[in-house]
């Protein structure tokens, strides 16, 4: 690439998140790593920010330390929590944290780095929701703040487009990572069961999020935006039990 492209990757530290991060240093990125933790694991090119994004004082201080540090080009939303509830177990702070940590934070980071975007005009945002949100049983403040984000993606590409800022959604169902397993245990029945009933017959994996995010971070795609994309196996496409 001839310019600089920094972007900040949510969640960086594992999971979806380190396999984002990996894919965009392999073809040149600069990435920050925004999670609770640092990855494991180092690279020139990559700076780890540890903040819990369930504090919105302390997001909004390392968002804007971030956008002072660096020239922020790309920001990928990609962090997340489930909290599995039925609904007459939701509670009221479990609601209002997964809104921090879903839309709280997202508005956060992009507050912060939309000067130098506009400035630069360009910019790639995806935002990762969830197959979830459209619907799914023991969700209720998960597919609620889920689903928030696609609408808050499709009012940022409509306000954003005229300063070469796209706006994109990557919703995955089922992945096989360590969140997802905190909920169906690996190799159990269940997890059998699940893949079976999903139309492609298996569990996703992270690199198949991974790529749809690379196409919509693609400085070449400025003719995309508003736009969400399921990255299920097809389950977005009938019903899905888990």
């Amino acid at each position: 690439m001839s310019e600089r492209r920094v972007a900040i990757v949510t969640g960086g530290s594992a999971g979806i998140g380190a396999d984002i991060c990996r894919r965009m240093l392999d073809e040149g990125y600069e990435v920050v790593s925004v999670a609770r933790r640092a990855a494991d694991w180092t690279h020139p090119r990559l700076t780890n920010v540890q903040v819990d994004l369930l504090d919105a004082a302390a997001t909004e201080a390392a968002a804007q330390e971030i956008a002072r540090d660096f020239p922020v080009s790309h920001l990928i939303h990609n962090a997340g929590v489930i909290w599995p509830k039925l609904l007459p177990d939701v509670t009221q702070d479990e609601l209002h944290g997964l809104t921090q940590i879903h839309l709280g934070a997202a508005i956060s980071l992009m507050q912060a780095a939309l000067p130098g975007m506009r400035a630069r005009g360009f910019g790639r945002v995806v935002l990762m929701s969830s197959r979830g949100a459209l619907g799914l049983a023991t969700r209720t403040a998960y597919s609620a703040t889920k689903a928030g984000m696609i609408g808050m993606a499709r009012t940022w590409a409509l306000e954003l487009a005229p300063h070469g800022i796209t706006v994109n959604v990557v919703a995955p169902g089922p992945i096989a990572t360590d969140m997802f397993h905190d909920v169906v245990p690996a190799g159990s029945e269940r997890e059998q069961k699940l893949a079976a009933n999903i139309p492609v017959g298996r569990i996703g994996r992270p690199d198949d999020v991974t790529r749809a995010v690379m196409f919509f971070a693609d400085p070449a795609n400025s003719f995309v935006t508003g736009q969400t994309l399921y990255v299920c196996g097809g389950a977005s496409v009938g019903t899905l039990t888990i």
